[in-house]
C-alpha cells in the first residue's frame, strides 16, 4: 500500500475502531476526520483498503475492522513513538515510587509490571534478568563458623543468588585469611563476566589452588561448587506478570472465547518464548506481534509490544505488554518503551 491518503484512511478506521469497538463506516469517517476527500473517494479507498486484506466487513453492516494485515501496516505507518504526557510521566513515577525506595530486583520489578499494567490496561510481562545475558558484579564470601560459610553472587542485572558451603569435617577448619584470600581470587577471576565465561575462570582458579596449597583444596573445592550452583541457578527462565484481569475485563477485543489467551499465558514457556524471539525496532526500540505472526495458536487474536531492558547499553531480558489486537498502539509502544528506560535506569544505579 503505497499511496498515503489510502495509509490516511486505514489509520483513521484503526483509531476509530479501537476507540468505539464498532465497526468503522464511510460516514463515520467523513465526521470525525478531516480527509479533505468526498464520501465517495472514502468508499473508493475503503475498497481498495479491503482489496489488499487490510480492513474486513465482519457482517452485512456496511462498517469495517482492522485486520491482521491492517493492524501491521497502521503500527509500520507510525511516524515516531509519541512521548509520555505529563500526566502519564506523573502517573509512572507515583505507582514505581509507593512504599519508598525498593529493596531488591524482586521488588523492583514487581512494582514495574503493575505499573506497566494499570499505564496500559493489559497484561504486563517482565522477564527476569538470567546471568546468561548479564554479567558478575561481585561475590561476596562470609564466615558463619570454622567449616561454614555463605556465598553471594550478585550480578549487573541486580539478580542475587546464596549458596551454604559446608567444608569437609576431615579437611582443616577454615581460617579467617583463606576466607579473604579465597573471595579476592574468586572476584578477581569472575567480576564482569558472563556465566560461562565466569564457569571457565573458576575451574582455572580451582586448579592452580589445589596445586600449590594442597592442604586448603577441599575449602576451595565448596567454595567453587557454590559458586558454581549459582552461577547455573541464574540461567533459569522467570518472569513477573499483572493485569490478567485487565484481559478478562477487554474480553471484547477477541473474536473468540479468552480462554486459549488465559492458557498460554499460564504456560510461561510460551510467553518467555515469544519474548525471547522478539527483536526491538532499531528506531523506536520496541517489538511488536500482531495475531497470526504469533506463532502460538493460543495468542493468534492477541498482539503483543515489548522492548529489552539492562545495564551498560546492553540488554539482559524484556518486558512487555499483552492484549487484543485491537489495542491503543501508540500509546502502548510509548509506555513499554519508557517502563523499559525506567527499569534500565534503575539497574545501572
Amino acid at each position: 500500500m503505497t499511496e498515503p491518503r489510502r495509509l490516511a484512511v486505514l489509520r483513521a478506521i484503526v483509531e476509530d475502531y479501537v476507540a468505539t469497538q464498532e465497526p468503522v463506516g464511510s460516514k463515520a469517517l467523513v465526521e470525525r476526520h478531516a480527509l479533505g476527500v468526498s464520501p465517495a473517494t472514502i468508499r473508493n479507498d475503503m475498497a481498495a483498503l479491503e482489496e489488499e486484506g487490510l480492513i474486513a466487513q465482519p457482517h452485512t453492516s456496511a462498517g469495517r475492522v482492522p485486520t491482521d494485515k491492517g493492524y501491521r501496516a497502521f503500527v509500520d505507518g507510525l511516524p515516531a513513538v509519541r512521548p509520555l504526557s505529563p500526566a502519564e510521566r506523573r502517573a509512572i513515577d507515583r505507582l514505581l515510587g509507593e512504599g519508598g525506595q525498593p529493596v531488591d530486583l524482586d521488588d523492583v520489578l514487581e512494582r514495574t509490571v503493575r505499573a506497566l499494567a494499570q499505564l496500559t490496561q493489559q497484561v504486563a510481562v517482565i522477564q527476569y534478568p538470567s546471568l546468561a545475558r548479564a554479567r558478575v558484579r561481585h561475590v561476596e564470601l562470609v564466615q558463619l563458623a570454622p567449616r561454614r560459610l555463605v556465598l553471594v553472587l550478585i550480578t549487573d542485572s541486580g539478580r542475587v543468588e546464596q549458596r551454604s558451603v559446608e567444608v569437609p569435617p576431615e579437611a582443616p577448619e577454615v581460617a579467617p585469611e583463606l576466607v579473604t584470600e579465597l573471595r579476592g581470587r574468586l572476584n578477581a577471576a569472575t567480576a564482569s563476566r558472563r556465566a560461562d565465561e565466569a564457569v571457565v575462570a573458576l575451574d582455572g582458579v580451582v586448579a592452580s589452588w589445589s596445586a600449590a596449597r594442597p592442604e586448603d583444596a577441599a575449602a576451595a573445592g565448596a567454595v567453587a561448587a557454590a559458586l558454581r550452583s549459582a552461577l547455573d541457578a541464574t540461567r533459569e527462565e522467570r518472569m513477573v506478570l499483572a493485569g490478567t484481569a485487565n484481559l478478562v475485563r477487554g474480553a471484547g477485543g477477541f473474536s473468540a472465547s479468552v480462554a486459549p489467551v488465559l492458557e498460554a499465558i499460564e504456560e510461561q514457556v510460551v510467553v518467555l518464548r515469544l519474548l525471547a524471539e522478539m527483536a526491538d525496532d532499531p528506531a523506536s526500540g520496541v517489538s511488536v506481534r500482531i495475531g497470526r505472526e504469533i506463532v502460538h495458536s493460543g495468542l493468534s487474536d492477541a498482539a503483543v509490544v515489548a522492548s529489552g531492558y539492562g545495564s551498560g547499553g546492553e540488554v539482559v531480558a524484556r518486558l512487555g505488554i499483552l492484549g487484543p489486537t485491537r489495542m491503543d498502539y501508540p500509546t502502548s509502544i510509548a509506555a513499554v518503551r519508557a517502563v523499559a528506560r525506567y527499569l534500565s535506569r534503575v539497574l545501572a544505579r
